[in-house]
């Protein structure tokens, strides 16, 4: 059996799959212990135990730590002269014409860097002897400051690494975790290479102790975690990576999605996960869309991630009334305690009761009839927050959904319309809990006329990771042009940076396994410093020059070019060649039907319409807007211009 495990900042989703069948659950996050919802989702899923199961679990414990900068103590070993790389960072800032431009709060103090008296040249040569006297007063150094990690980035050791492993053995008796830059990333760039090592550093010692923790509750069980790059770790190797699992959640999600649209033959894809507390959305063009220079609040990841877009638009996410009077939704969320306040927990008012006092969701059924919600304690909140603003509830709550569909629809238009993709050629795919209620919106806003909505769409992440198969990525630091940058050197290079991999396989027991290796080389033209990553292959100059001038509306076709970096991404098969039928572990409470609900459609018509139950629909059958439909963990609103049909697979697929 596998078992996929999504933490959200609401709910925590489960998926069961064996050969013959799959079984879904969701249980409310525990967000000072996210383990506590782990163990009882995993109770009421599998009472017999998980003795030969497989567990694939993502995970916001890192996200989470490095959000609320609540995680290890860092104490940085960088080479003398260059202790200030992590503070100054790249010209570059997001608001370019700001007067008081913010910087993101600092990983670690000034205080905590220390140089180290060493020096090697780019192309080796040792300038400055790394001696046993400095590493000594190095380790005397570290151990007054008191860290929890390491974080250790001398220069050009993403070529010549010898002087950082000799800092690592000295202090290796220390017991404190250790993250080297020529493990973590080993390649160019100063500034994120050491943003990268010191993130590592900062986030595995939490990562650490949540699989400690992991291991008293859950011993002997085969634990796997989500990479942000769509496959997945042992525990073992992810424990020393933390910075690997910063996207685990989202990433899960795009790779289910991607997964089960090309099974229904759609190749170009914009996907919404709209969950709790936030919306990630990505767009797929003909295949999962990777970047290197994924941004986390100014610092840079460095590590090849899905290309995913996140915006703090949930259902979960919480309204209120600015200073200039003007209605604000998000980024803050109510998270699932105390939660919407018709959970009965809490006064702040929500998207969900805001859907909540339209009609649009069903009561005693949410969350599969398992968690009560009060639309009197909506209606209040409501009421409450309508006040200031002079408007009746009604207009509110409309208003509400409509700034939580603008953030949303920036999102998709930034990884649309932003990157030269006309949104209209797409099928939006849309999961989470709460994306169902407000897809049809977003589609007629960006002009969208095919909508997939996926069985079980509430806990499609949790499907991806269910899915998944293991993943290793490797790369290294190249620099060739000119006569140098052939396709034979390019070839040589990826069979010995293969054999390190499989190498490395080889020693986690995967030796033979079954893996197919991916790469692709990052080019410039010599001189630049930002570069394109094109597939390896022997035509890689014709590729950069295609995707040069896809990007930027023009190329040089004589111009050198510079091959910078070569990454081989090492991808084992999917568990499952074909998806078994998915279920509810607990099935929801039938609501009498097929019914009538009156409910306020976006223009702001109240309207009595149809509802369905998601598992009454027959595969072939066609179904026309207005319609509400239910199922246990999301809510489907489709609007009057959108018909569509049901799938073999239960899927449902809509046009406009």
């Amino acid at each position: 059996m596998r078992l996929g495990i999504d933490t959200g900042g609401t709910f925590t989703d489960f998926v069961a799959l064996d050969e013959k069948a799959g079984r879904v659950h969701k249980v409310p996050s525990t967000s000072d212990n996210p383990l506590r919802a782990v163990l009882k989702g995993l109770k009421e899923l599998c009472p017999q135990g998980l003795a030969g199961a497989e567990v694939v679990h993502g995970t916001t414990v890192g996200t989470n730590a490095f959000l609320t900068r609540s995680g290890a103590r860092v104490v940085l070993l960088t080479t003398a002269g260059f202790e200030d790389v992590l503070f100054i960072g790249r010209q570059t800032r997001e608001e370019l014409f700001s007067l008081a431009p913010q910087k993101p709060p600092p990983l670690l103090p000034r205080e905590q860097v220390l140089g180290v008296r060493e020096r090697r040249a780019a192309d080796g040569t040792v300038l400055l002897p790394l001696t046993p006297e400095e590493v000594e007063r190095v380790r005397r150094r570290a151990v007054e400051l008191a860290p929890e990690a390491l974080a250790v980035c001398l220069l050009h050791a993403y070529a010549w690494p010898e002087h950082e492993e000799l800092l690592a053995r000295g202090l290796a008796d220390l017991g404190i975790p250790l993250s080297l830059s020529s493990r973590v990333l080993p390649e160019i760039r100063e500034f994120e290479r050491t943003a990268a090592t010191v993130l590592n550093a900062y986030l595995t010692p939490v990562l650490q102790r949540y699989l400690a923790r992991w291991e008293r509750e859950l011993p002997g069980v085969s634990l796997f975690l989500q990479h942000s790059g769509g496959g997945f770790l042992p525990a073992r190797r992810a424990v020393h990576l933390g910075l690997a699992t910063v996207l685990s959640g989202p990433a899960g999600g795009v790779a289910g999605a991607w997964k089960l649209a090309r099974a229904l033959g759609e190749e170009r894809l914009l996907t919404l996960d709209m969950g709790g507390t936030s919306t990630d959305v990505a767009l797929v063009a003909g295949e999962l869309p990777f970047t290197s220079d994924y941004v986390l609040q100014g610092y840079p990841l460095g590590l090849r991630v899905l290309d995913i877009h996140t915006v703090g638009a949930g259902g979960g996410s919480l309204a209120r009334r600015d200073r200039g009077g003007a209605l604000r939704v998000g980024p803050e969320s109510a998270g699932a305690d105390p939660g919407p306040a018709c959970y009965g927990r809490g006064e702040g008012v929500t998207v969900t009761d805001a859907q909540l006092f339209l009609g649009r969701l069903f009561p005693e059924g949410f969350l599969g009839g398992r968690l009560p919600v009060d639309e009197g304690a909506a209606a209040q909140a409501l009421q409450r927050l309508a006040r200031p603003f002079g408007v009746p509830p009604r207009e509110l709550a409309l208003g509400i959904i409509r700034v939580a569909n603008t953030h949303m629809a920036r999102a998709l238009a930034k990884v649309s319309l932003e990157r030269g993709y006309d949104p209209r050629d797409f099928t939006l795919v849309c999961f989470g809990g709460a994306g169902g209620l407000h897809v049809c919106e977003l589609a007629r806003e960006l002009d969208i006329r095919r909508i997939l909505l996926p069985a079980q769409a509430g806990v499609l992440s949790a499907l991806g990771l269910a899915l998944a198969g293991l993943r290793r990525d490797l790369a290294c630091t190249l620099l060739l042009s000119g006569p140098a940058l052939t396709w034979e050197n390019l070839e040589a290079a990826a069979r010995e940076l293969e054999t390190r991999g499989r190498m490395e396989l080889a020693q986690d027991g995967l030796e033979g396994a079954d893996f197919t290796v991916i790469g692709e080389v990052e080019l410039r033209y010599r001189g630049q410093s930002d570069t394109l990553a094109v597939p390896l292959g022997p035509d890689f100059r014709e590729a950069f020059i295609a995707r040069h001038r896809f990007l930027y509306g023009h190329a040089w076709e004589d111009r050198e070019l510079e091959a910078v970096a070569l990454r081989l991404h090492f991808q084992a098969p999917d568990r499952y060649a074909t998806l078994p039928p998915l279920v509810p572990a607990f099935p929801g409470r039938r609501l009498p039907g097929p019914g009538r609900r009156r409910v306020i459609l976006p223009e702001g018509e109240e309207r009595e319409i149809p509802w369905r139950w998601r598992e009454e629909l027959a595969p072939g059958e066609r179904v026309r807007g207005p319609l509400l439909i239910g199922e246990d963990f999301a809510t489907h609103l489709i609007l009057p211009e959108f018909t569509g049909r049901v799938t073999g697979e239960g899927h449902l697929l809509l046009e406009r």
